[in-house]
């Protein structure tokens, strides 16, 4: 006989756990020469962040997205409203442990190595001697970085994108719970960002939670699990990718070679254009594939047939009067 003493205590199926939540958080600022102009950077922000998810937040310059992350990580303080990180009230000096910050600008020590700088930034962890040799050899073979160059080469010979590997090295020297990193694809060439989108993705698979802003939505629709749109200083939506762009089982494909009378059995609304065939397909995709390579053609592109995340951002400015063209 089973009494209910043996029946499981946890639940089968776990909920997602909050790391970061905001409630009605406010960020006024006063200027002018008096000081009584106020500019309202951040208006009733609420939101909430899961553990191991990648969360991206949108907008526009000006929208108010390193504020928030600021407010988050105690830089500056709100004017109203309260937030907690990784079940702490904003400000606590015992989450700063666990916490690791890649600024959009950050500044570096240009007369020290890579591996000198780490070496700095994990004495301020710190991070017993013993173990911060190992650490850094992790996160350099990590982000991409060889050991020789990390200790030879003076950080004001890297390029830009080179030193937002280190940046984001030293982000993760005390192993953080949660790293906040601030534009952290400004400015890079294709290169540097699909090498810095290729480490968010990593960290994502160890399980790390990552909050980022961006205004580069290629590369968020490629990474997050969930978005917010921030646009002068108000949270605009916030969800999951599907929830936001909706779901679609129909793809839109392009092609290169074949033929019509070969294609219109698998596509609808087949189009000719720029020498690449253009249409929808609601078969199954890993059969297509095998089918274009029977009849000797190549598939260009596919996406799910719903709007971009681009798209749907750019709708989100336009339904509420905000002049993105400026």
């Amino acid at each position: 006989m089973y009494s209910t003493a043996d029946l499981p205590t946890e639940p089968i199926y776990n909920e997602p756990i909050p790391v970061v939540q905001t409630w009605n958080l406010c960020k006024v600022y006063r200027t002018g020469f008096w000081m009584n102009k106020k500019i309202e950077s951040l208006k009733d922000c609420s939101l909430t962040i899961y553990q191991g998810e990648t969360f991206g937040l949108l907008g526009p310059n000006g929208a108010g997205k390193t504020t928030l992350l600021k407010i988050l990580l105690d830089i500056t303080k709100p004017t109203s409203g309260k937030g907690i990180v990784l079940d702490k009230q904003i400000g606590d000096r015992r989450v700063k442990q666990r916490i690791g910050y890649l600024p959009e600008n950050a500044y570096y020590y240009e007369y020290l190595t890579a591996w000198e700088f780490l070496e700095f930034t994990a004495g301020l962890f710190q991070i017993p001697r013993a173990v911060q040799k190992k650490r850094i050899i992790e996160l350099l073979n990590l982000v991409g970085l060889a050991q020789s160059t990390a200790k030879k080469k003076k950080l004001k010979q890297y390029s830009k994108g080179m030193l937002q590997r280190v940046g984001m090295a030293q982000a993760l020297i005390n192993d953080p719970e949660i790293v906040f990193l601030d534009e952290p694809m400004s400015g890079l060439d294709p290169m540097g960002r699909y090498r810095i989108r290729e480490i968010i993705l990593s960290l994502k698979q160890q399980g790390k939670t990552i909050f980022f802003n961006s205004h580069i939505l290629a590369d968020v629709e490629q990474i997050c699990d969930r978005v917010a749109v921030l646009a002068l200083g108000d949270l605009i939506c916030q969800g999951s990718l599907d929830e936001l762009l909706g779901t679609s089982n129909s793809y839109h494909v392009t092609i290169k070679g074949g033929d019509s009378e070969q294609l219109t059995p698998w596509l609808t609304n087949l189009t000719w254009e720029h020498n690449r065939w253009h249409g929808q397909l609601q078969k199954e995709p890993a059969e297509f594939i095998s089918y274009l390579k029977n009849i000797d053609a190549q598939l260009v592109r596919m996406n799910l047939d719903r709007l971009t995340l681009e798209a749907f951002f750019m709708q989100q400015l336009r339904e509420r009067g905000i002049d993105f063209s400026r």
